[in-house]
């Protein structure tokens, strides 16, 4: 098996503002992410191939507003798609282990190049196109969603927030997803997104998105995503939004 802790290659400087994601095309299946809203918190969202088989991708939050924290999401992106790459490129690889190993360089990477603490909760995840499988982690993040022919299940913490302990790990499993299976993750903001009158536990939580995600006819992973986000919004009516708004949405279609 091939050794993940080989000597790394330094990382090159960062940049300062996080590039544009573009999702790549997977072999029967479909993927994509919406946002919401002016960004005014730390959503970010991200995915690229780093193999023939795998495709890596994951949704952050980094504690802060928008305006102090754009440096830290761009040295979050460049460890993700630098380390994701050299991790899961190799044919042999363990996915668990090279999950493990790369949200403990990302976690170092918030870390390093933080003034002062920015908790990033985290879902990170690999597809493997030939075998429909997804190996996780969930760094203290909002459950993913799961909905498979026997319902909706939730892919739950595996571990803390990411830019907290130097030397906190997550555990990495992995999931089965069946053909026309569905996975949903929402940021925050979403299952936070407070009804029209703002009144205490009216908020829109994971419960409702997950009666929506159930009962979503959508088939796309844009639709869904838009799907789930529209109605957040009209529960929220004319509330001034909080905090960030995203889904990411990964559908097997084959």
């Amino acid at each position: 098996m091939h050794s993940l802790f080989h000597s790394r290659v330094p990382e090159p400087a960062p940049t300062a503002e996080p590039v544009a994601t573009v999702f790549p095309a997977i072999e029967g299946a479909d993927i994509a992410a919406v946002f919401v809203g002016k960004r005014v918190a730390g959503d970010f969202y991200d995915s690229l191939r780093v193999g023939p088989e795998r495709v890596l991708f994951g949704l952050l939050d980094v504690a802060g507003r928008g305006d102090e924290n754009r440096s830290i999401l761009a040295v979050a992106q460049q460890i993700f798609r630098n380390a994701g790459t050299e991790l899961f490129s190799h044919p042999d690889m363990n996915e668990s282990d090279a999950m493990t190993e790369l949200s403990l360089r990302v976690n170092r990477g918030l870390i390093d190049n933080s003034k002062t603490v920015h908790p990033c909760p985290a879902f990170i995840a690999c597809y493997h196109e030939k075998f429909g499988t997804l190996c996780y982690t969930n760094a203290g993040h909002t459950p993913g969603l799961l909905r498979d022919h026997s319902g909706i299940a939730e892919l739950a913490s595996t571990g803390l927030p990411l830019g907290l302990f130097s030397h906190a790990t997550c555990d990495a499993p992995t999931v089965g997803m069946e053909k026309s299976a569905s996975l949903l993750l929402v940021s925050r903001g979403v299952v936070n997104c407070p009804g029209h009158h703002g009144a205490p536990g009216e908020g829109f939580d994971l419960e409702h998105v997950k009666q929506l995600f159930q009962a979503a006819s959508a088939s796309g992973a844009g639709d869904l995503c838009a799907s789930v986000l529209n109605a957040a919004d009209a529960f929220g009516g004319d509330t001034p939004r909080c905090d960030d708004r995203t889904a990411l949405a990964l559908v097997r279609t084959a």
